[in-house]
């Protein structure tokens, strides 16, 4: 779990990569600003979900402009952001990709300080996942990128609260003493009260005298400063200090400042972990079970899910190194035959796939003329003509306000149009992944947000054709149901996966209605229910509008 240290994370690792630069004026700038004050400090719970969109789009621009610097402080962000919204693999992900990047530049200080970031922020993140020997390791390849004190400190405290987590304290302190070392007379600052702080901490387990009053020491400077994350830190520690000696009223009122720093903190992780304490503190025996069991299940599925892009990234490079040698020793070998036997499969198999998807692909497109030629027959006589009717009465009338008939014509062009882009055939992209989030970023304008979680981690190749075709299809009414009628600021769409099942949990925050007849949405419905899936619709005026799909 992340403590005082992680805050000091944020700045320390973004430092490596400079400050965000005005581009073209001051208004940009203030643009950048604004988001990366989202990703260090949100004010509200949709701020990280905005910014993770911001810089996910800039990231596109900068890598069209072969800005590599620009790629990094993007990835940088990205990465922070999906850390703080505990999407640690999204986090994972975003790292991995910076490393990769770097591999292929040539600026060697640019190296540095961006790998010491990144190896950085993959130490936390394999400290949160409890994958502590590769957070250990990745510390120390951190180090050897490190060449500010103040950024050594910071990674042996790291690697301390490692320890910490291994219950190995006596090695947790040992590191700490070599950070307070370093520090030297630097005795009121951020940095030495999050080392004395984690220092109290270990002391209280070694039984200690000090841990006392170092735990003070640091919480009074902390609140000198009156910094957030650092002062979560103390009071978590020192209700941990006062429950380890039974002192159940010392404990509960250190962990309920805990608990009311961590709300102002407006994080998801600081808030569960807050809340973590007092299940420790409980000591009903029913209730300590189920802690267990429920972290236990949480571990188990961690493991299950096998999620780890730097492992990955560590394969790719040792493959890439090893193939020449490979392909020397693979020549070697009877390539003729094994090539002929090889091709003379691919042959035969192409053939057959070749005419099975062709009689296959020819029928579902004969299928899809059929229902969108009926569909746009019905919506092109119910909208377009009636539309056209009326236009024709007022001009054999005696209106003739020549800006009206004007506007009316471009009504209904612009439903023409509409319905054309609805009903355009589909073409699903090798990667549906992104060709989904192309389409719900489509929607995407100043004042509506739109953001995702854990599109990017589902396997699409498992589902059929004919189910992504409908997912698309759906998702693109719902949106355009926002558009049109919801004035919503903040939409977000939270999927899902076990096996072949997928779940979509859509909500916005608009101004919501009474669901009568589904309120035009009855399409969607029919068109989930036509692939044997299922789709629920909520909302209150005032209250937004969530609909829930499961296929």
């Amino acid at each position: 779990m992340k403590n005082q240290s992680f805050s000091f994370l944020f700045f320390f690792i973004l430092s490596s990569f400079g400050s965000l630069n005005s581009i073209h004026a001051q208004t940009h700038h203030d643009t950048l600003n604004n988001y990366y004050k989202a990703i260090v400090n949100p004010n509200r719970e949709t701020d990280i979900f905005q910014a993770i969109n911001f810089y996910t789009l800039k990231k596109a621009q900068d890598l069209k402009k072969n800005d590599t610097l620009g790629v990094l402080k993007d990835l940088r962000l990205i990465a922070l952001g999906h850390y703080s919204n505990g999407n640690i693999f999204d986090s994972e992900i975003a790292a991995v990709e910076g490393l990769s990047l770097l591999d292929r530049y040539s600026k060697k200080d640019t190296v540095y300080d961006g790998r010491k970031a990144l190896y950085n922020q993959l130490g936390v993140i394999y400290r949160e996942t409890k994958k502590y020997e590769k957070a250990l390791e990745i510390y120390d390849l951190s180090l050897t990128y490190s060449k500010k004190k103040s950024d050594s400190i910071t990674l042996i405290n790291n690697k301390a609260n490692i320890y910490k987590d291994f219950g190995k304290y006596q090695k947790a302190a040992d590191q700490l003493n070599v950070a307070y070392k370093k520090i030297g007379n630097d005795t009121s600052s951020l940095q030495f009260a999050m080392i004395i702080d984690n220092l109290g901490y270990v002391q209280s387990k070694l039984e200690n005298t000090e841990a006392l009053p170092n735990l003070k020491k640091a919480l009074k400077i902390r609140e000198a400063s009156n910094y957030l994350p650092g002062l979560y830190s103390s009071y978590k520690n020192l209700a941990l200090y006062y429950f380890d000696r039974n002192d159940k009223t010392q404990a509960l009122n250190f962990a309920n400042k805990a608990y009311e720093v961590a709300n102002s903190l407006k994080s998801a992780t600081y808030l569960q972990n807050a809340l973590s304490l007092y299940a420790i503190m409980n000591d009903d025996p029913k209730f300590v079970q189920f802690k267990k069991i429920t972290d236990s299940i949480a571990e188990e599925k961690q493991l299950a899910e096998n999620k780890n892009a730097f492992i990955k990234y560590n394969v790719a490079n040792e493959k890439k190194r090893t193939a020449d040698a490979l392909l020397e020793g693979e020549r070697e070998k009877n390539q003729k035959l094994i090539f002929l036997i090889l091709g003379i499969i691919i042959l035969l198999s192409s053939i057959f796939i070749y005419f099975a998807l062709r009689i296959r692909h020819k029928k579902e497109k004969i299928l899809q003329v059929h229902k969108t030629e009926a569909r746009i027959s019905k919506k092109v006589h119910d909208e377009v003509a009636n539309d056209v009717y009326q236009l024709m009465a007022k001009l054999q009338g005696k209106y003739k306000d020549d800006e009206t008939i004007m506007d009316a014509l471009e009504t209904i062009y612009n439903k023409t149009r509409d319905i054309s882009k609805e009903n355009s055939a589909i073409e699903i992209e090798a990667d549906f992944n992104e060709q989904l989030n192309d389409l719900l970023l489509s929607y995407q304008t100043e004042t509506t947000a739109i953001s995702t979680r854990n599109l990017a981690i589902l396997d699409w190749k498992i589902v059929p054709t004919i189910k992504k075709e409908t997912v698309y299809r759906v998702l693109q009414e719902l949106m355009t149901n926002m558009k049109k009628h919801s004035g919503a600021t903040a939409v977000l769409l939270n999927f899902k996966q076990q096996g072949k099942h997928i779940s979509i949990a859509y909500s916005d925050n608009g101004k919501g209605c009474i669901l009568k007849n589904k309120n035009g949405l009855q399409n969607a419905e029919n068109r989930i229910q036509a692939i044997k899936g299922t789709i629920i619709f909520e909302s209150e005026p005032g209250n937004g509008f969530r609909s829930k799909i499961s296929i």
